[in-house]
C-alpha cells in the first residue's frame, strides 16, 4: 500500500486540530496502514505471547491521541511522532501495571540490547528503558525525542529532522550521543550529560 500523500494528511490534520471531526473520518483510512506497521514495530520488541495485539495497540494509541485535546498536530511527521509516543507509553503502562502486580517493584537495570531481546524480562527492560529516556528528557529533550522518533516510531532521520524542525545533521549527532547516553545509564552508569 502506498504512503499517503503527506499534503492530504497535512490538510486533513489541520481540519482536525481546529475541530473538524469529518476530517478525522477521512483522516484514519489515510493513515492506518502507517499505524498498523508503526504498532507492529512497537510489538517486535515485546515478548513472545504479549497481551496486546496490533489491533488493540493501534486502537487504544489512537484512542489516547484523539482524547488528547492539547495535541496540535499539524503535519505528518508531528503525527507520527505523536502516534508512536502514545503506543510506547499504552506498552509502557501495560508493562509497569503488570510489574507492580506480579514483581511488587524493583526492576532490574539491564543493557539496551538486553532490553530488547525476547524473554519474560521484557516488562522489565521496558521500564528500564522508559526510566532512561526519562531521565534524558530531563537532561536533554531532543535527544530523547530522536530516539522515540528513530527508534519507537520507526521514522527516517529525514522525517525526524522535520519534526523537530532541525537539520538531518542534527538528528545523526543527536541519535548518535543519544544512543551512547542510554547504553551507559542502562548499564548502570551515572552519567549527568548528555
Amino acid at each position: 500500500m502506498p504512503t499517503p500523500n503527506s499534503q492530504d494528511v497535512t490538510r486533513l490534520l489541520q481540519a482536525w486540530s481546529t475541530g473538524d471531526r469529518a476530517a478525522l473520518d477521512q483522516l484514519i483510512p489515510l493513515v492506518s496502514a502507517e499505524l498498523r506497521r508503526l504498532a507492529k514495530r512497537h510489538l517486535s520488541n515485546e515478548r513472545r505471547g504479549h497481551p496486546l495485539q496490533t489491533t488493540a495497540l493501534i486502537h487504544e494509541g489512537f484512542l489516547r491521541l484523539v482524547g488528547a485535546s492539547q495535541v496540535r498536530l499539524k503535519t505528518r511527521p508531528d503525527f507520527f511522532a505523536a502516534a508512536s509516543h502514545v503506543m510506547r507509553q499504552v506498552l509502557v503502562d501495560l508493562a509497569r501495571e503488570r510489574h507492580t502486580r506480579k514483581r511488587g517493584g524493583g526492576a532490574k537495570q539491564v543493557s539496551l540490547d538486553e532490553a530488547m531481546i525476547v524473554s519474560s524480562e521484557r516488562d522489565e527492560g521496558l521500564l528500564d528503558l522508559d526510566q532512561a529516556l526519562r531521565a534524558l528528557t530531563e537532561i536533554d529533550p531532543r535527544k530523547s525525542q530522536v530516539v522515540e522518533l528513530r527508534f519507537f516510531g520507526g521514522l527516517s532521520a529525514q522525517e525526524t529532522a522535520e519534526a523537530l524542525h532541525v537539520s538531518v545533521e542534527t538528528v545523526h549527532r543527536d541519535w548518535r550521543l543519544a544512543k551512547s547516553w542510554l547504553l551507559r545509564r542502562l548499564r548502570g552508569e551515572k552519567s549527568n550529560d548528555a
